[in-house]
C-alpha cells in the first residue's frame, strides 16, 4: 500500500508549525510516523497536507526541573530508553519503554506522537497517567497545560484543539527510594498490550505511605485503580493484601474486541495489578528496579 497524495511541509519552529496547522485545511502532523504512516498506507486517514515536526529542534529534550522530568514532544523513545536521567529518576517510564514496540520503532517513535495517538494500550500513555503528568500544548492563542487525567477526550482522542500542537510532557517525580514496576500481557513481545499494569510505591517504616496503580489497555483510556490505592495505603505490603485489594479491578468497565473479551480483560486487570504491586514491593522473583541493574 502507498499513502494518498498530499502536500508536504517541514517547519523549523513551533510558531511556524502552529501557523501552518491553523491555515491549511485537512492537515495532519507527522512526528515519529509509527502510527500515522500505517494509517496513511491503509487509507484510514486522507490528509491534504502533512506537517512534519522533525526539523523543530526545540521539541527534543530531556531535563529535570523543579521536581519533574520535562520531555520535549519530539524526543525519541530510544533516547528516553538510553537516558541515565530517565533510568535513575523515572524508572517506571524506563520499564515501560522495554515493552514499547521494537528497536526500529523506538528509533523513530516519539513520546509526543504516542500521547497524541492515545492508544489505551500504549506504555507511555499508561506511565503518564500513573505519574499524574501534565501535557503542554501550543496554539494560535499561546500555550496551555492539560492535566493528564483530563487529556483523553475519548478513544484515540486527546483533548486538544485541531489547531494545537503538543510540545512537551511534564512528569512529576516520586521521591528517591520509591519502587516502580511495569508489566503487561501481550500476544507477542512488542505488540500493544492486551492489558498492562503500572505500580508506584513508597514504603516507609514497613508500611505503604503512597501508592499509584494504573491499568492500560483495559478501557478506552488508562484507568487509575483508586480503590486499590486506598486499600493498600497505610498497610504493610504482602501478597495477600495485594490480591484482596486488586479484586476490585474486576469491576472495571472493560473493552471487548477481537483480542479479548471484557471479562478476560477484567481478569487480567486483577492479576496484573497484583503482580505489578508484588514486583514493586520486592515480593516477586522479578524484583523492582533499584538503580543498580
Amino acid at each position: 500500500m502507498k499513502p494518498p497524495p498530499f502536500q508536504y511541509h517541514d517547519p523549523k519552529t513551533v510558531a511556524e508549525a502552529v501557523n501552518l496547522l491553523g491555515t491549511l485545511d485537512n492537515a495532519k502532523l507527522l512526528a515519529g510516523g509509527q502510527s500515522l504512516m500505517p494509517m496513511l498506507n491503509f487509507r484510514f486517514v486522507l490528509p491534504d497536507h502533512v506537517i512534519d515536526l522533525n526539523r523543530i529542534a526545540e521539541l527534543s529534550y530531556i531535563r529535570e526541573k523543579d521536581g519533574a522530568l520535562e520531555i520535549g514532544a519530539m524526543t525519541r523513545q530510544r533516547d528516553l530508553e538510553f537516558s541515565d536521567l530517565v533510568k535513575a529518576k523515572c524508572p517506571l517510564l524506563w520499564e515501560g519503554l522495554q515493552h514499547t514496540g521494537h528497536r526500529q520503532t523506538r528509533n523513530r517513535g516519539t513520546i509526543g506522537g504516542s500521547l497524541c495517538h492515545l492508544d489505551p494500550s500504549a506504555e507511555q500513555v499508561t506511565v503518564c497517567a500513573a505519574h499524574d503528568a501534565t501535557v503542554s500544548v501550543a496554539g494560535p492563542n499561546g500555550t496551555r497545560e492539560i492535566a493528564f487525567a483530563d487529556f483523553p477526550a475519548g478513544y484515540l482522542t486527546p483533548a486538544i484543539e485541531l489547531n494545537e500542537i503538543v510540545t512537551a510532557v511534564r512528569i512529576p517525580l516520586w521521591p528517591v527510594g520509591h519502587k516502580a514496576a511495569f508489566i503487561e500481557f501481550a500476544r507477542r513481545h512488542g505488540d500493544f498490550a492486551i492489558v498492562s499494569a503500572a505500580a508506584l510505591l513508597m514504603i516507609e517504616g514497613g508500611k505503604i505511605t503512597r501508592a499509584s496503580v494504573t491499568l492500560g489497555g483495559v478501557a478506552v483510556a488508562p484507568v487509575r485503580a483508586s480503590e486499590v490505592e486506598a486499600a493498600i495505603t497505610g498497610q504493610a505490603p504482602s501478597s495477600e493484601l495485594f490480591a484482596k485489594a486488586c479484586e476490585s479491578c474486576r469491576g472495571i468497565d472493560a473493552l471487548a474486541d477481537i483480542h479479548a473479551s471484557s471479562e478476560y480483560r477484567q481478569h487480567l486487570a486483577a492479576v496484573l495489578s497484583r503482580r505489578a504491586l508484588e514486583k514493586a514491593a520486592g515480593l516477586a522473583d522479578n524484583a523492582p528496579w533499584n538503580g543498580k541493574h
